[in-house]
């Protein structure tokens, strides 16, 4: 807060030298002024949003139950919105904070006629009344209903008709099936969230919404968006196949599940801003050209990829990314053969990884001996659907950075080995639905950083010979261990 004050005193000062009449108002120094006035006006919300809380219920001992949500409209965090909140408890004296935040919280029909008219920060997570109801926010900046249920749309639209300043909308998991058409009327609008929502089409009137950055329309019905959808500013889009115009947001950062065409990767070479993309529907014809693109893009970093169908082979020969950045990489589909030849996995590219997330690849051998050389500096690794050698071996020494091994639905594996000095800065393991793995892996004992271990869906007698076998006296040093 005492930056952005300097900032403002900065820009006082500033506009203080010139004197600035009627005449000036057309200028473009002032009219610049007022821009970064109102930049950082926003910034001031943005800190306030990212730290607000919801607050749940009031305890009989005196305490309050509160959500703290890593998500506000402030762009770098909106894909967390939903994903990262965690509970904590604070004394009562805490209640003003809210109160001066203007920050309000209700679930039915009691708590929502006593919440202040002037409310700017508004929790409706899991609303169930079906009664029709009208309240009016005027002030309100951020609105947050997951999973709301209601018979009657009554209620939303009464809130969104007079929330002009309405920033931030986010209705994910609620089940709602339209959009109302006024939704053009909020023209301060960054963030709209329709995930897993019944939602089948947008209203023309969100073409109005020059303001708009994030729409994540992710698991609902929308098939296609709207053409003049593109004129919009957009830094995040979520979720459905590409418009025509999609080259036209050249500002565009974030691209997460797009499926590909014909005119996709010639669209994507003009969106140069592109930190994160997920790419469905690829097929082996798609990989070389579109690939290509990909590469040249300068501050790519995080890229999934998947294939159009579980069987079809997926050639990363072409992916040479021009990009230090890339760090996140996630494949859904089967692997070329010498695909850990490619680039991709040299050229510094694959110690620059941390993150790497495998679903289908046949690799016929073990993954993690492979892998280890090729990608150094993981610390998240994830391996799903994959065809392997029947034991997996973690040698001395492999994996010196990584803290989460996923381990899923992998038919051949019946036994690990743990070499002393593996994975040194471990803290997650899970191997889950491993159905051949009737041993305890070799070596576990050993991971003394372990804090998460989750033995789930193994072969029926891992269970009795993990007990028999003394563990849970070896493993008492993992806090959280499931089986």
């Amino acid at each position: 807060m005492d930056r952005v004050k300097l900032e403002l005193e900065d820009l006082a000062r500033a506009g203080g030298r010139r004197r600035i009449g009627t005449v000036y108002l057309i200028d473009k120094p002032v009219k610049s002024w007022i821009g970064e006035v109102r930049k950082v006006a926003y910034h001031v919300e943005d800190v306030i949003d990212k730290y607000s809380y919801h607050i749940l219920q009031i305890e009989e001992e005196g305490f309050l139950m509160k959500y703290f949500i890593k998500g506000t409209h402030y762009v770098k965090v909106f894909s967390d919105i939903p994903r990262a909140s965690f509970r904590v408890w604070v004394g009562w004296e805490n209640l003003s904070v809210a109160k001066e935040e203007k920050f309000g919280s209700a679930n039915d029909y009691v708590a929502i006629i006593q919440v202040d008219p002037h409310v700017r920060r508004l929790s409706l997570c899991r609303w169930k009344v079906n009664t029709s109801l009208k309240v009016k926010f005027p002030r309100l900046r951020s609105l947050v209903a997951h999973g709301m249920i209601s018979s009657t749309p009554d209620l939303l639209s009464s809130i969104l008709s007079e929330s002009k300043h309405l920033t931030v909308l986010e209705l994910q998991d609620s089940n709602i099936t339209e959009v109302p058409t006024f939704i053009g009327n909020l023209f301060n609008l960054r963030y709209i969230g329709l995930r897993r929502t019944n939602v089948k089409s947008l209203p023309e009137s969100i073409e109005k919404l020059f303001n708009l950055h994030t729409l994540d329309i992710k698991q609902t019905q929308i098939e296609k968006l709207l053409r003049g959808i593109v004129k919009s500013d957009f830094r995040y889009f979520i979720g459905v196949e590409s418009p025509k115009g999609l080259s036209n947001l050249e500002e565009l950062q974030t691209l997460e599940m797009v499926q590909v065409n014909k005119d996709l990767a010639e669209q994507l070479k003009k969106l140069m801003q592109l930190r994160s993309i997920w790419i469905d529907n690829v097929s082996p014809s798609d990989c070389a050209n579109l690939f290509a693109t990909l590469s040249t893009m300068p501050l790519l970093s995080s890229l999934l990829i998947s294939a159009r169908d579980v069987n079809e082979t997926l050639c990363l020969q072409a992916l040479d990314p021009i990009s230090t950045k890339l760090h996140r990489l996630i494949v859904r589909g089967q692997w070329a053969s010498g695909t850990l030849k490619y680039p991709i996995f040299r050229n510094n590219h694959g110690e620059h990884l941390k993150y790497l997330a495998l679903s289908w690849c046949q690799f016929g051998e073990d993954p993690l001996g492979v892998l280890a050389p090729h990608v150094p500096n993981l610390t998240y690794l994830s391996l799903n659907r994959v065809n392997s050698a029947s034991t997996l071996v973690l040698s001395a020494g492999c994996f010196p950075h990584l803290k989460t091994l996923v381990l899923k639905r992998m038919p051949d594996v019946k036994q690990m080995e743990i070499g002393d000095g593996a994975l040194p800065r471990i803290e997650g393991l899970y191997l889950v639905s491993l159905t051949q793995l009737d041993k305890v892996p070799q070596g576990i004992e050993l991971l003394l950083s372990l804090k998460r271990l989750w033995l789930l869906y193994l072969h029926d007698e891992f269970k009795t010979l993990w007990q028999t076998s003394g563990m849970h006296q070896k493993m008492q040093h993992v806090p959280e261990i499931r089986i």
